[in-house]
C-alpha cells in the first residue's frame, strides 16, 4: 500500500535577508541602519496576518551589490510560474517600502515588481 502524499498548508510570500559577510556590515554600508531594515522587515511579516515570512540567511553571494534581499513567491504565485526575485541594493527605506508593497500585492507569479523596484533585481550566484 503506498502512503498518503503529506500535504502542507499554501506557503506565503517570503523574505530572505541576506546577513553574510557583507549584507548587514556597517563598514560596507555606513549609511544604513541594517537592525532596524530587519527589524522593520519582521514587524511587517508580523502585521501581515501570515501573509508574508521573513527569515534571515548566511551570505547570499552577490556581495557586489549588497544589501540583498531573495522575495520568494508564495505556493500560490509559484503555482502561476513565479520564482525568487533577487533584490540588490536594498539599502533605504524606499527600497523596504517596495519590497513590501509588492509582497502586498502578491509578489513574485501575482504581481509584477514595482518599476523602480525591477531596476534593482540582479542575477542568483551560479553554483
Amino acid at each position: 500500500m503506498t502512503p498518503a502524499p503529506i500535504r502542507y498548508g499554501a506557503r506565503p510570500c517570503s523574505l530572505v535577508v541576506c546577513r553574510g559577510c557583507c549584507c548587514g556590515d556597517v563598514r560596507k554600508n555606513p549609511g544604513t541602519d541594517h537592525d532596524a531594515q530587519l527589524a522593520r522587515l519582521r514587524e511587517a511579516a508580523a502585521a501581515s496576518g501570515g501573509r508574508l515570512l521573513v527569515r534571515t540567511s548566511d551570505c547570499l553571494g552577490p556581495c557586489a551589490q549588497a544589501n540583498i534581499v531573495v522575495v520568494q513567491p508564495s505556493t500560490e504565485g509559484r503555482r502561476r510560474g513565479g520564482r525568487a526575485a533577487w533584490v540588490g541594493f536594498a539599502l533605504d527605506d524606499d527600497c523596504l517600502d517596495e519590497i513590501l508593497a509588492w509582497t502586498e500585492a502578491g509578489g513574485p507569479g501575482i504581481a509584477p515588481p514595482p518599476a523602480t523596484l525591477a531596476l534593482q533585481l540582479v542575477d542568483p550566484p551560479k553554483n
